[in-house]
Formats: structure tokens, sequence, C-alpha cells
């Protein structure tokens, strides 16, 4: 595949680990969306949140004129983005959401444009980077979440659907 854009390029990278988010949770049962190694951790389930309202969050800031991640408390900015995702609770709610979510944050970055990707905002920690630096890193917490799945799908005794793919059907 042939990139036109810095844009396109980051944005095709995200399709693909949201794929493999969406992946990972449909292996897991939805009897087992509940399900989480220690009380200290986020359930099946509220990964999914999680990765739902970074990802709305994440959106919301980078394609506004006015980018300000210190604009509110950490809940506070997750909450000011998440619409209707905290009344999604099945398994199926939570999986459309994943993918609809993706498809209107893909056309809202498009219309942003890269070059407004590429202006400076400052990052969470005080100092400056681009737009387009923080998209990545919002890819790369989505996979880290993608990763806590696998795991978290080994401790069900559940092979990981990217171990599914890579094994491919004859090995299984």
């Amino acid at each position: 595949m042939t990139f036109n854009t810095l844009l396109e390029e980051a944005l095709e990278s995200w399709e693909d680990v949201r794929a493999g988010v969406i992946a990972e949770l449909e292996n897991i049962p939805a009897e087992e969306f509940d399900f989480k190694p220690t009380d200290h951790v986020r359930t099946v389930r509220e990964q999914a949140i999680h990765v739902l309202e970074v990802a709305m969050m994440m959106c919301g800031e980078l394609c506004r004129e006015d980018t300000d991640f210190k604009r509110a408390p950490w809940p506070d900015l997750l909450k000011m983005y998440a619409g209707n995702l905290y009344e999604a609770q099945t398994k199926n709610q939570l999986i459309s959401l994943l993918q609809s979510q993706l498809e209107d944050a893909l056309a809202k970055f498009r219309a942003a444009g890269e070059l407004h990707m590429l202006q400076l905002v400052e990052r969470f920690d005080g100092r400056e980077g681009t737009r387009l630096a923080w998209l990545q890193h919002g890819i790369a917490q989505e996979m880290y979440h993608r990763g806590q799945l696998t795991l978290y799908a080994r401790l069900l005794a559940i092979e990981p659907a990217l171990t599914q793919k890579i094994k491919g059907p004859t090995q299984r």
C-alpha cells in the first residue's frame, strides 16, 4: 500500500490496531466480559470502555483548533467526549461502538487534514509535540490494551485472536 500522507499512514495503523482490539474482544465469550485477573485491574468490559473513552477524547481534542489536554482533569476530560459510551455494556454494543467510533474518528481526522495534525500542541507533560505524534501515542496506548486483552484470554485458557491468525486455520 502506498500512502500519500503521514496522516494516512497513521490512520491505517490505527485501523489495524483497532481491528486487533475488536478481534480479541470477539474472541472472548460475552459471559467472561466481567473477568479481571485481580481486584486492582479493569475487567474485559472496562478495558473496551477505556479504549473507547481515550479514543473519543483523543479525536475530540486533536481535531479542535484549541487542543488542550489540560482543559479538565483527566477523568473529566474523558467524560467530556464520552457521549453515550457508558450506556454500552454488552459485548455486541461495545464492539459495534468500537467500529463506529473509529469510522467517525477517521473522517474527522481526514477533515482536519495533515497540516492541522502537524501543528504543535502542549502535551500532558507540558512539553510541545505535534498532534500527529499524539495520535501515534494514542494508537500505541490502544495496542497496549490489546496486549492486556490477549493476556486476559490466556488466563481464561483461550488462545488469543492474534495467535490464531498467525497460526492460520490448519494449525489450530
